[in-house]
């Protein structure tokens, strides 16, 4: 696996990215190219860790663990791509001889070991860069020494395994260390010179010392996160979020600017290195990112030069990653929300925007204290977890609530009401059964999985002496996603006034017409979906049944989590991609929706329904209480660019502080036309960075599904 990696340094000029202290754009173009075109591949260490573990199967599980993720660390090539200030990533896979090898002999027992750790939810969560920052990988070292002076025999081989993950990464950055020695000799200016011994300087240092400076700070966090995405018994990608980097970093980005070492501009481009990583490490169709804003541990609002700087990313590098969620207070400088909403207008699709108020409310009720609170992420999409104590299974599982609706459509009922007492227990069932195979795979994790060294950054792991995967984080929550339930309030509206109020059509003739698709009753399903009333018009008697079916959702997952204080359900009404999958398998609804269509794409109305504008959608949206749906709730609005005009910034800044006075969770919003979608599909090479809203996630628009696609251009399209 000897390869000399500089942007293939041996075949292609060197380019020479100008004065250190400016916004170079044509080194971010370099590597936003790069970040757009390269395949994250992890087959490399995977080959590396299997070939070492298999030598070993007279050790315990930690100690051949310990033994594989060394070897493989200590032996996985670096990578530093020509213009890079922020290293480690793996975009190689394997080729020749070694490939040949995996696929053959150490394959099968990866594959074999993958199977034993079973299922769930991974990585969906920050850590404690904080302590990363503060004390470094000497310092976890020597407090796992404190803990395991006083603990027992199976835990000090536990900690043991820790040390010698950690170990790992620390052999990992100083290979990065050398392998910049070795490029800086090859360099063909005094500036990349330069440049690529710092790097190697950086690497000696982070992430195994404190960090004394901004850019040795964002280069720890970068490595940390880039070594924990290789999880040996679970190979899917892994997207770890960066908690609060306006908190953590400020005081180094302060320091250095004091001290002349460090400029705005340079401090910029830094970030925008670290958001170009974030693409390399995460494939796209997930989320990973970070949050600013909001208040900290101690109340106070947290708004500064590198608040701005975070949201500046999006504009620089232009990608479908840095995920970043603006967390609103209305005590927060308006010039903050204002930035965020410049940036939606030109058409990224980030920043989301927040309610830091409705999200500490909601955690305080479930259990976490006042400081705590303050300490969150959006831990994907819109899940919310604390930042360095968290193991929570967010979305697990996904809830098809028309299907629900669907499943007991064949028996008639006296009246609405009994119809959806009806539907609650057939939620609650589903509710039940689905915490029972949760924490079924639960036990399985327990019995067959580690991650020593993501348990060497969450609290209480090391305190207590217990890996992440067999419980030892401070929160393990499951949370459960409820999805189309705007499908469903449509749905139940549309049954009750045409079979119980205008008495038209009987229960079972009205699941006959959906089974055919409303194949020959298009006219019929013509009045349901323009003259029967739909959530997100401001329509009171509509929007009170989502609130009637949010407050069972809480209830039923309240219930069911009495005496599970280690895998309590918290509930979220969001999906993912998960309304365009459950819409593909699930027939026509009562709603007008025909078989095979996306199911609505959050928490707001079905698409095309908003019939009264932007703020009517926002009332209906926020007419139930949000704060008890931590696992998350997404909004999506939908702008039309042709609309733009001179106050259109102010239009929207006006929407966005309506919903969060109202109580809203978080706010997404889309700044597009459909002229441009449509060109999208035709010619896709020229749209490959095209970035659009999902449902609670952003992806390239030319990568979604053609059903995807079509559910966005459908979509509202609202002036501004």
């Amino acid at each position: 696996m000897t390869k000399l990696f500089f942007c293939d340094i041996l075949r292609l000029k060197i380019i020479d990215f100008g004065a250190d202290g400016g916004l170079c754009m044509d080194r971010i173009n370099t590597l936003r190219e790069m970040a757009l075109t390269k395949t994250r591949s992890n087959e490399g260490f995977h080959y590396l860790f299997y070939k070492e573990y298999a030598k070993h199967p007279e050790l315990s599980e930690e100690g051949r663990y310990a033994k594989a993720f060394y070897s493989a660390f200590s032996k996985l090539e670096p990578e530093i791509s020509q213009g890079e200030l922020i290293v480690g990533k793996s975009v190689t896979p394997l080729d020749g001889e070694e490939k040949q090898e995996w696929k053959e002999i150490y394959r099968p027992l990866a594959n074999e070991r993958y199977g034993k750790a079973g299922g769930g939810q991974d990585s969906h969560m920050a850590i404690d860069y904080r302590l990363l920052l503060s004390v470094g990988i000497k310092g976890i070292i020597e407090k796992i020494d404190r803990y395991s002076a006083e603990e027992n025999k199976e835990s000090i081989d536990y900690y043991d395994c820790c040390k010698e993950c950690l170990r790992a990464v620390v052999k990992h950055s100083e290979n990065y260390s050398d392998h910049a020695l070795r490029l800086s000799a090859l360099a063909e200016s005094e500036k990349q010179r330069a440049e690529l011994l710092e790097i190697a300087r950086i690497c000696k240092k982070v992430p195994y010392e404190p960090a004394d400076s901004f850019h040795e700070a964002v280069q720890s966090v970068h490595f940390i996160s880039h070594c924990l995405s290789f999880d040996p018994f679970r190979p899917w990608a892994q997207q770890f979020q960066l908690g609060h980097p306006d908190r953590y970093l400020l005081e180094y980005y302060e320091n250095d600017l004091k001290n002349g070492k460090l400029t705005h501009e340079r401090a910029q481009l830094i970030l925008d290195c670290l958001g170009i990583q974030i693409n390399l490490r995460v494939p796209n169709g997930l989320s990973s990112g970070y949050m600013i804003g909001g208040r900290d541990e101690g109340g106070r609002i947290v708004a500064n030069d590198l608040t701005d700087m975070c949201m500046q990313v999006t504009d620089d590098i232009r990608l479908v990653y840095p995920a970043v969620g603006l967390c609103y207070d209305k005590d927060m400088p308006e010039v903050y929300l204002k930035k965020a909403c410049e940036l939606l207008l030109k058409g990224y699709s980030h920043p989301a925007i927040f309610n830091d108020g409705v999200i500490t409310k909601g955690l305080a009720y479930y259990g976490v204290d006042a400081k705590q609170a303050r300490e969150y992420v959006h831990s994907t999409c819109v899940e919310i977890t604390p930042v360095g104590s968290s193991n929570v299974w967010v979305a697990s599982p996904y809830t098809n609530m028309p299907q629900l609706l669907l499943d007991i459509m064949d028996e008639e009922y006296i009246s609405f009401d009994s119809l959806l007492e009806r539907y609650f227990s057939r939620l609650s069932e589903s509710i039940k059964r689905n915490h029972r195979e949760q924490k079924a795979q639960r036990a399985i994790r327990a019995d067959n999985s580690i991650k020593p060294l993501l348990s060497c950054f969450v609290h209480d792991c090391l305190e207590r002496g217990v890996d992440i995967d067999r419980g030892g984080a401070r929160y393990n929550w499951i949370m459960p996603s409820f999805v189309g339930v705007a499908n469903l309030v449509d749905s139940l509206y549309a049954v009750k006034t045409l079979v119980f109020d205008e008495k038209k059509l009987g229960m079972a003739e009205f699941k006959a017409m959906l089974e055919s698709d409303y194949r020959s009753e298009e006219e019929l399903r013509l009045h349901i979906l323009n003259g029967i009333p739909k959530y997100g018009n401001d329509v009171d008697e509509v929007d009170r049944l989502f609130g009637i079916i949010t407050e069972r959702i809480i209830s039923e997952c309240e219930e069911e989590s009495r005496g599970e204080e280690s895998s309590a359900l918290i509930p979220s009404v969001f999906c993912w991609v998960m309304h365009e999958h459950f819409g593909r398998n699930t027939i026509a609804t009562p709603d007008a929706r025909k078989a095979g269509f996306p199911l609505g794409d959050g928490s707001g109305p079905c698409q095309g329904r908003e019939l009264n504008g932007p703020t009517a959608s926002i009332i209906s949206s926020t007419k139930w209480d949000h704060s008890k749906f931590i696992g998350g709730v997404a909004v999506n609005l939908k702008f039309s660019k042709h609309s733009l005009g001179e106050e259109s910034v102010n239009t929207l800044m006006a929407l966005v502080k309506t919903y969060m006075d109202r109580g809203g969770f978080e706010l997404q919003i889309n700044v597009t036309d459909n002229e441009t979608l449509k060109k999208a599909i035709a010619e896709p090479e020229k749209y490959r960075d095209l970035v659009v809203r999902i449902g609670g996630y952003s992806d390239y628009f030319v990568k979604l599904s053609p059903k995807m696609q079509e559910e966005v251009i459908l979509r509202t399209s609202h002036s501004i």
